[in-house]
């Protein structure tokens, strides 16, 4: 079994979040391939410093690798890749993509989430995992392309499941089921959620990583919506599910602990940067 992780998430009350509803990234911004050479507006610069952001009018150092991400609110968005050798051109000020969530816009947070996973990826395929020779931007497309091989290397999108399972009739007694997950940090409850297998179709994906890892089955497999998720290179796609049958028996090296909740008696859940909390805030706005 191939489980998600999310293990730097933070805990948040009950309150409804702000809206971040990922329903459509069009919406927000307009990832690009082709570098906007004759753009008119102007130009940011997500320079990525490990894996944290810090964004600037200015490239730092022209030398430093770039990539185009898109376009936000008329202005063409780049990702710098800062060297591990090079001096911080932040002094320190550099957000993770967590931090970043709640100081930008929906359409900033996603530029910089896929500035990241695409500096990420260049520094990861730099040589053909083929043959081993050194790879070259392919022409015309997103990839790396080995000269020695033909092998193309794409950027990595690894798709995931994320479940609400709801039990009973729909209305004020039906329940959902939540679990934390043993790499929460803090004591949050959340949906399940698991990778995709080789051979699988996403509603499988719903009913076996759940089966797994609380002992139930599930059916009635509907889709509600999906996320880009740069930690590292996920797709999340969410669904809800029925409950048919069974008790819950966990899977302990994945799940410490998973309950049903009512509507008026939730645990601490997750903040709205997720699609997880999108569910829950779906779930909770239904009258019947």
């Amino acid at each position: 079994m191939t489980v998600l992780r999310m293990t730097t998430m933070t805990s948040q009350s009950n309150n409804s979040a702000p809206d971040s509803s990922p329903a459509n990234t069009s919406d927000h911004y307009s990832p690009i391939n082709d570098a906007p050479n004759d753009h008119p507006g102007g130009h940011r610069y997500i320079h990525v410093v490990g894996t944290s952001v810090f964004i600037d009018t200015l490239i730092a150092d022209e030398s430093w690798s770039r990539h185009v991400v898109g376009v936000v609110e008329g202005e063409a968005w780049w990702a710098i890749d800062v060297p591990p050798e090079a001096e911080d051109p932040s002094y320190g000020a550099a957000l993770d993509l967590y931090s970043y969530f709640g100081r930008s816009s929906q359409g900033e947070w996603l530029a910089a989430g896929r500035a990241v996973q695409l500096v990420e990826w260049a520094r990861t395929h730099r040589f053909c995992g083929r043959c081993g020779a050194a790879t070259e931007t392919a022409p015309g497309e997103r990839a790396m392309g080995c000269p020695s091989c033909g092998l193309i290397a794409y950027p990595r999108v690894a798709p995931a499941m994320i479940t609400l399972v709801t039990r009973g009739e729909p209305g004020p007694d039906q329940e959902a089921l939540l679990a934390r997950g043993t790499n929460f940090p803090m004591p949050m409850y959340s949906c399940l959620a698991g990778f995709v297998e080789p051979g699988e179709d996403l509603e499988g994906a719903v009913v076996r990583e759940v089966a797994e890892e609380v002992g139930i089955r599930v059916g009635n497999v509907r889709y509600r919506g999906s996320q880009p998720w740069p930690f590292p290179h996920s797709l999340m796609i969410g669904f809800r599910a029925d409950y048919l049958e069974g008790d819950l028996v966990l899977q302990e090296s994945e799940i410490v602990d998973a309950n049903w909740y009512h509507k008026d008696d939730l645990p601490t859940i997750p903040p709205g940067i997720s699609i997880a909390r999108q569910l829950i805030d779906s779930w909770l706005s239904e009258t019947e």
